[in-house]
């Protein structure tokens, strides 16, 4: 088997996405024939590979949930946050989310142990659905409809670096939205379909019109139903249902745009 890079396998293992990787390696979490792995190295069949003092191997059983996450659940594995969703959901074996859904808004969170899985449903070049419903503190215009729909600019939220300094928002260079799907359901209550996920984008594109979320809600990744499921429980995705998103994924990339154009 020919070398593979290190982020890249521990993904494939189901450890973490390929990012999260990254930062368990710069963090020093990770050892390879017990010294700290050195980000962007790579790994053959035989190495020992340990992520915070525990063995990773590959072969287990791929597992894809659907969580109903509360209001105040943190969407991160970060052990130094005590409300993170992977001590919150408890569950037996590790996984991890596949993406975010901020702090203050609730609603269908997807968390798995495949990390070719994350990237396949989160890179934004595969143009894939995500589908919120929204209120917001005041009554919804046709004007603020037809913005919503065309895009509007908002600070980039990959939070550019010159060197070694950090944009702040009111800095940093912005970012017109795609072309969504938007409709009003009440006076002060909007449905929104996004192909791309910025950070704390709906909230951000209502600020910019003047408007603040009261509450938002995420009700379908893809073919994944929030439904009926209760508040803080989960369901596995399985049957049908996966079989039909493993269709809709069969033509996602799960290489970001460089790892695409570098071949």
């Amino acid at each position: 088997m020919e070398p593979v890079r290190l982020n890249k396998y521990l993904s494939e293992a189901g450890v973490c996405s390929r990012r999260q990787a990254d930062t368990m390696i710069s963090e020093g979490r990770v050892t390879v024939d017990g010294v700290p792995a050195q980000t962007g190295m790579k790994v053959t069949p035989g190495m020992e590979i340990l992520v915070d003092g525990k063995p990773v191997g590959k072969g287990a059983r791929p597992i894809l949930l659907a969580v109903n996450k509360p209001r105040g659940i943190v969407c991160t594995t970060a052990e130094k946050e005590k409300d993170n969703i992977v001590k919150f959901l408890n569950y037996s074996t590790r996984v991890y989310p596949i993406g975010r859904l901020d702090k203050d808004s609730e609603g269908l969170i997807l968390m798995t142990n495949q990390g070719d899985l994350v990237n396949r449903i989160l890179r934004g070049s595969n143009h894939h659905e995500k589908e919120y419903i929204v209120q917001v503190n005041k009554p919804i215009t046709e004007k603020f409809l037809r913005a919503m729909r065309e895009g509007v600019p908002i600070p980039d939220t990959n939070r550019v670096r010159r060197g070694s300094t950090v944009l702040e928002d009111d800095e940093a260079p912005f970012i017109l939205t795609r072309p969504c799907t938007v409709e009003a359901i009440n006076k002060n209550t909007f449905r929104i379909i996004l192909t791309q996920g910025l950070n704390r984008q709906i909230r951000r594109m209502c600020e910019y019109l003047d408007y603040r979320v009261t509450d938002l809600k995420r009700i379908r990744v893809l073919n994944i139903q929030l439904g009926k499921l209760e508040t803080g429980k989960y369901r596995e995705i399985t049957g049908l249902e996966y079989e039909k998103l493993m269709k809709l994924l069969e033509n996602s990339s799960s290489l970001s745009y460089r790892e695409r154009t570098e071949g």
